[in-house]
């Protein structure tokens, strides 16, 4: 039986830590579900998820719909598309059967990329990669989640880029709808196309197409749309992610208009070992000061009530009411104070 093998590459950055995250998990979970009720899919559909931040890593290998058990979703820090890219394509050369004299094949396979932020490192050799190798044997659609993604480096590696304006929980559920509808169409025009690949229909406005005509943005290779502090809880010693979204303000000086940048707080998040593993090995030094942050959380893990005391170590983590505390990333105990003024504070590629 030829198959069409479907895969959802991910973006699980600390940017998308949260909302995002939980919607992205709870909306395969109603794709898989959809596509265990449809005939077309059940004989043709094969499902692989891949995700990525600073490391790449397959959740679940290429397998058909009926065995495929829907996987909690970890996050990691930064965001490196092209070790994404790279696994992808691993994947892809070991699993996708290829059509010979003897055999045919699988179908051309559909990747899903999404992501919100911008790549935290240089992408250039593996979109150059893709090009070369994939561009023409596998569909990929990519998926901005929001206003922030570099869509024009997405529009290097396929023309169909959506914007999705993940506003609303009703929201999200349109947009995996859409991806469902989409792979339902491709499932069914398998046998009268030659590449099987047809997606639903865009309508409202939740999805759109973008144009890709629009200046291509300066690279960096930090997300500055977000800033994400990584704290570790003194009690539990589980990590814990404090997200910050920019903001910007404008006001007027002397007549003229100026604007200042800030970043407020969007919430604090309990997340597991694999952030570690799934973190880019390279040391990331990336400073701001505190006077930029608006908002201050308590400890997501244990409940404490300051979630952000940094120890001399510059590491972040919770404290009580004990006077004595002990960093859980040093061990070393002392008392802390508050002051006035702001000071810099490591964060994450987010």
């Amino acid at each position: 039986m030829r198959r069409l093998p479907i895969y959802f590459l991910i973006d699980v950055s600390e940017s998308m830590v949260g909302e995002p995250i939980q919607q992205v998990e709870e909306g395969l979970a109603t794709i898989i579900q959809a596509l265990k009720t449809d005939p077309h899919a059940l004989e043709t559909v094969y499902i692989s998820i891949i995700v990525f931040a600073g490391q790449p890593k397959t959740l679940v290998p290429l397998q058909e719909i009926v065995t495929f058990y829907p996987p909690k979703f970890p996050i990691g820090s930064g965001t490196s598309l092209s070790k994404g890219l790279g696994h992808l394509m691993y994947e892809l050369r070991n699993n996708i059967v290829k059509t010979t004299y003897e055999v045919k094949g699988d179908w051309k396979p559909i990747v899903f990329l999404f992501t919100d932020g911008v790549p935290t490192d240089d992408t250039k050799a593996a979109i150059q990669e893709w090009k070369d190798n994939w561009q023409r044997t596998a569909n990929l659609v990519a998926i901005s989640f929001g206003d922030e993604t570099d869509t024009k480096l997405l529009g290097e590696l396929t023309e169909h880029v959506l914007h999705f304006k993940n506003a609303t929980v009703q929201s999200y559920k349109e947009f995996f709808r859409w991806v469902t509808d989409s792979i339902k169409t491709s499932s069914i025009s398998v046998e009268s196309s030659v590449t099987g690949f047809e997606l639903a229909k865009l309508e409202g406005d939740t999805l759109s197409k973008i144009d890709l005509t629009k200046p291509e943005p300066v690279r960096q290779y930090v997300d500055d749309n977000f800033v994400v502090l990584n704290g570790k809880c003194q009690n539990t010693k589980r990590p814990y992610l404090m997200k910050y979204r920019k903001s910007v303000m404008p006001s007027i000086y002397a007549g003229v208009e100026l604007s200042s940048k800030n970043y407020r707080l969007v919430g604090a998040y309990q997340v597991d070992q694999s952030y570690f593993e799934l973190a880019d090995s390279n040391n990331f030094d990336k400073m701001i000061n505190t006077d930029e942050l608006i908002g201050g959380s308590n400890c997501p893990c244990c409940g404490n009530q300051i979630g952000f005391a940094m120890c001399v170590c510059g590491k972040i983590h919770c404290i009580g009411e004990d006077e004595i505390n002990t960093c859980p990333w040093c061990n070393n105990v002392g008392s802390y104070v508050g002051g006035d003024g702001g000071f810099d504070v490591n964060r994450t590629q987010g």
